[in-house]
């Protein structure tokens, strides 16, 4: 997150509340939420979750600004 510049309010924010869940396999799942950054640009901000074991490990955190690559539309 550090090297990333990611904010860990932000990370929080995506953790408690995101916006989607998406499975991404080897037991691992994505939380993420559309995000702005500053400066108006809207990134996609994803954690990388192992959630099948308690507590949950965070593997990485990142921001694209590939959104149509992981977001989800819901059927």
């Amino acid at each position: 997150m550090e090297h990333r510049r990611i904010p860990q309010s932000l990370v929080d924010s995506v953790l408690e509340n995101p916006q989607q869940v998406v499975p991404e396999g080897n037991g691992r799942v994505a939380y993420q939420s559309q995000v702005d950054f500053g400066g108006g640009k809207i990134f996609l901000l994803r954690a990388i979750v192992v959630d099948t074991i308690d507590p949950a490990i965070v593997v990485t955190v990142y921001r694209t600004s590939k959104i149509s690559k992981y977001w989800k539309t819901m059927p």
